[in-house]
């Protein structure tokens, strides 16, 4: 999926999007277009390196695999074998999404010139920013995480509201809980432009924040150091 072929959606964001970055309208877009997609999550995004909206549908494929592993979790009258499989799943698309996170901050922040691009997949990114800008604390690709996730809760709080075997009452309360779901969703957008306008004029920036997911890690999760050392 190229930029071009991603609708605008008016309303969402105020703010042009810097040359040759993304907008939160084409996120917004982009993660709605791949929910109402015949085989998704299943199919992987068909593109790898560096480019910027693999990652973007790599992170939210994780995030609609996890969500859906995260029911399942939850079952009562299942195995507790299903159920640790589950968890199991819940973990690795974990990693995964954050992985994902990280790869398209990396790739903003190289565009935007605010990292040393040699060590941009480096653990320890060289930020190359200018001296008045304020630091934002939240990343742009933990915001373009977030509105995956929002997406998400937005399509199944809207099933709620379209359920029959409920009462008027469940319906009623599940369509206030979506209005505020796409009002925060919005807000989160609207956010996103501006972190991103104001980074490319030099008035802030973010830095490239790793998870180091330790427990999914056999050389730092200290339980799986000491099944390794008893083999």
């Amino acid at each position: 999926m190229t930029l071009s072929n991603l609708p605008s959606l008016p309303g969402n964001s105020s703010l042009p999007s810097p040359p040759g970055l993304l907008s939160a309208a084409e996120v917004l877009a982009l993660h709605d277009r791949l929910l109402a997609s015949a085989g998704w999550p299943k199919e992987a995004p068909p593109t790898d390196g560096p480019n910027l909206w693999h990652w973007v549908q790599t992170n939210h494929r994780h995030n609609s695999l996890l969500w859906a592993e995260e029911d399942l979790a939850r079952r009562t009258t299942v195995a507790a074998e299903a159920i640790a499989a589950n968890k199991r799943a819940i973990d690795g698309h974990n990693q995964a999404r954050n992985d994902a996170t990280e790869r398209v901050d990396e790739i903003l922040l190289v565009a935007l010139g605010l990292v040393d691009a040699a060590s941009a997949c480096t653990d320890a990114p060289v930020s190359t920013v200018p001296a008045a800008a304020r630091l934002n604390s939240e990343t742009a690709g933990s915001m373009i995480d977030r509105l995956s996730i929002m997406a998400l809760k937005a399509r199944a709080m809207r099933q709620q509201t379209e359920r029959q075997d409920v009462d008027d009452a469940h319906r009623a309360g599940s369509t206030v809980k979506l209005q505020r779901l796409l009002q925060q969703r919005a807000d989160l957008a609207r956010c996103l432009d501006a972190l991103l306008a104001d980074a490319a004029a030099g008035r802030a920036y973010f830095k490239v924040y790793r998870q180091f997911k330790m427990y999914n890690d056999p050389r730092l999760n200290p339980e799986l150091v000491k099944e390794q050392q008893r083999l």
